[in-house]
């Protein structure tokens, strides 16, 4: 029984014919990002932003204007109503006073009312974050991805070479940077499930850069006398297969949890949707050129042969491994 190819055997895409141009989309868009950022923000979820979030499904969906004025009405400060999903809404009110005793007593102030006006009506969960909590929360969530990300750019120096390094660290700030935007854009509620996926991403999307430098070391052990770029494009198309049938098994399964999984994880689906998409884009356009605007060639991490002025010693293909 012949296996499935995605991608035929012998593919010869020029792929870095385009990177002054994707470099160029790639920079505007980081820009963009930054902007929004800046201007726009991240619409912080109650892990982060402290409040208490009450999550409800109604029988028969509410009009959401009315149901805002009617919470806002309780004196608990401004209601903030979102839909997750069908029948199923939402309410984030500010922090009371009084600590727990005062949460409680909000919480149960809102069930009551809603009952009243809504028979029928589902309390099912109720989360309350006090504002120390959360400045602790995005202290610690900004800490892991700052050591995460520096623990592989770390590693990656140490089990290649500098220039491998750097093309890491700006495809790894390409890739963050883009899905940040993206939640700034949308208004996606970003909570510590986001947080948990930037992680992930951290971590996939230079799965696929470490396998192509894998690659291109070998490479340039084997053919000294190739161009760089003839060589990046020849190793982008020896992985071509793999990276193809792994991506596209991972985007089946989140596309499945998009679509057909439970609203409460669709920030954290979303986000390893970008990953996925943004991470492979990256390592061809981002991690790759680096290599080539750093002057890395066949001679590179080759060493002079000890005692002799002008020869040098070619690498053994598996040495180092």
């Amino acid at each position: 029984m012949r296996l499935l190819k995605l991608i035929p055997d012998n593919t010869n895409l020029d792929f870095l014919r385009w990177r002054s141009i994707a470099i160029g989309i790639s920079v505007l868009l980081m820009l963009a990002s930054i902007g929004l950022l800046a201007t726009r923000g991240l619409n912080f979820g109650v892990d982060f932003a402290g409040g208490q979030v009450i999550r409800t499904s109604f029988a028969q969906e509410p009009s959401l204007d009315s149901l805002r004025g009617e919470m806002s009405g309780l004196g608990l400060g401004t209601a903030d109503i979102q839909e997750i999903g069908k029948g199923q809404i939402a309410i984030r009110m500010p922090l009371p006073p009084g600590g727990a005793d005062g949460a409680n007593k909000a919480a149960l102030k809102v069930r009551a009312a809603l009952q009243q006006k809504y028979p029928g009506v589902r309390i099912d969960a109720v989360d309350t974050v006090s504002g120390k909590v959360s400045e602790e929360l995005v202290w610690d969530g900004a800490l892991a991805l700052l050591l995460s990300a520096l623990g592989i750019v770390i590693y990656i120096w140490v089990r290649f070479e500098w220039q491998f390094g750097v093309g890491a660290l700006f495809s790894l700030l390409h890739d963050v940077t883009l899905t940040l935007g993206f939640f700034s854009l949308t208004q996606m509620e970003f909570d510590l499930n986001v947080v948990a996926a930037l992680l992930t991403l951290i971590g996939y999307s230079l799965n696929d850069t470490i396998v192509i430098y894998d690659r291109v070391r070998e490479n340039l052990r084997k053919f000294r006398r190739m161009e760089i770029v003839n060589l990046l494009n020849m190793t982008m198309n020896e992985t071509l297969s793999r990276t193809v049938a792994t991506n596209f098994a991972m985007l089946l399964a989140l596309g499945s949890l998009m679509f057909l999984g439970p609203e409460v994880i669709k920030s954290f689906t979303t986000a390893l949707l970008i990953s996925v998409i943004v991470g492979t884009y990256s390592t061809v356009y981002i991690a790759a050129p680096w290599l080539i605007w750093l002057k890395v060639n066949s001679d590179s991490f080759v060493p002079k042969t000890a005692g002799s002025g002008t020869g040098e010693r070619v690498a053994n293909q598996n040495e180092g491994y």
